[in-house]
Formats: C-alpha cells, structure tokens, sequence
C-alpha cells in the first residue's frame, strides 16, 4: 500500500514509536517513498510516524532539493545525547500544512542514529551554524515521541493558533465520517500491530 503524510488528527501522530529493529527491503522502500513524499509536499524532514509508520527513524534534506541526494539523510533509532542553551523560531509542519507558529528549541544538540546501512554516527548540532538542522532534528525527534510542534509553542501562540489546530481535527474526522479513511479503533489496531 502507497504511503501518505498523515493530517492532524490521525493517531499515529499521537503514537510513541517502537525501535526498528531490522534494516530491510520493506524500510529502504519505505525511506524512499518518503523521500518523494516530502520532496512533492516541499518539505525538508519527515519521520516514520507521519506515514503511519511506528517506528523509530526519520529523514532530512535541508535543501528540500531531490536533485541534491547527497543532502539526504536518514536517522535510525536517533537519541539526542545532550542539549544545551536555547533558541526560538518559526517552525511548520507537513502534517499542519500551512500553520507556523514559534517554537522554542535547545540551540546545540549532539545525536546519535543508525544510517541504513547500520553504521551508527553522532552529530552536534548548533544553532549558531545552522539553526535550521538543529530545529529539523529536534523536531523530527520529537514526532517519534508522539510530541508535535504545536505542543512546544507558548501558551498564547498556541491559543492563537487554536481555531486552524481544530480545523486540522474536523477535517480529518470528516473524512473518516465520509469513510475516506479508516475507523480510529482500526487505525490503532494497525499501530499496535505493525510488523517488525
């Protein structure tokens, strides 16, 4: 089955994912599919849980370029070692499309993941080199986590926000009235019993 960027609303967004456990044909399938699904949506990072997936690994091209393959990375099992001081910015979202709102973030971050061929790398990152991958990293981290960026914004950005948030979440109940979209128990059962 096609993969698709899941709205607000979907649970899987919502989910605390599981680690991967083996690196596959099915995830090397799944990590190019969202390759080409971020390209298309103009996006720079996309984790597992926004396509359904519960599991633990997301993906970057800051470009946003798909001509600039050696941009792209994948992130495997990422813990984020340390963080230290602080930086706020805009952020936006694929699973939000159209809402930005600030978000304040660590300004350095060291991470550690697997890459698909199973070699495990570290990186620091600064906000003070590039703002920019340090939010993305902890912003795709976050999603595996089942934290979204709405919940890191201020209590008045949010409140701001608050009418668009609840339009995300009529749309996608919407759809599921329509039967466009699968049942929330079905959906779960699908999370809870994905494959490993």
């Amino acid at each position: 089955m096609a993969l698709e960027i899941v709205k607000y609303g979907h649970p899987a967004l919502r989910h605390k994912s599981t680690p991967v456990t083996e690196i596959n044909s099915e995830l090397r399938k799944a990590i190019s599919e969202m390759f080409e699904l971020m390209y298309a949506a103009k996006g720079i990072g996309l984790a597992s849980n926004q396509v359904a997936i519960p599991r633990q690994f997301f993906i970057l091209n800051l470009t946003g370029d798909a001509a600039e393959k050696d941009e792209e990375v994948v992130f495997i099992n990422p813990v984020i070692l340390n963080r230290k001081s602080s930086c706020e910015g805009e952020e936006g979202c694929l699973s939000f499309p159209g809402l930005y709102g600030p978000v304040k973030r660590a300004g350095e971050v060291i991470i550690e993941a697997f890459d698909l061929d199973g070699n495990c790398f570290e990186m620091t990152l600064s906000a003070k080199e590039d703002d920019l991958a340090v939010r993305a990293v902890q912003h795709e981290s976050d999603h595996l986590d089942g934290m979204l960026f709405i919940d890191r914004m201020t209590d008045r950005a949010r409140k701001e926000r608050q009418v668009e948030i609840d339009q995300f979440e009529q749309d996608f109940l919407a759809r599921q009235a329509a039967g466009e979209i699968e049942s929330m128990d079905v959906l779960k059962r699908k999370l809870a019993t994905w494959p490993n």
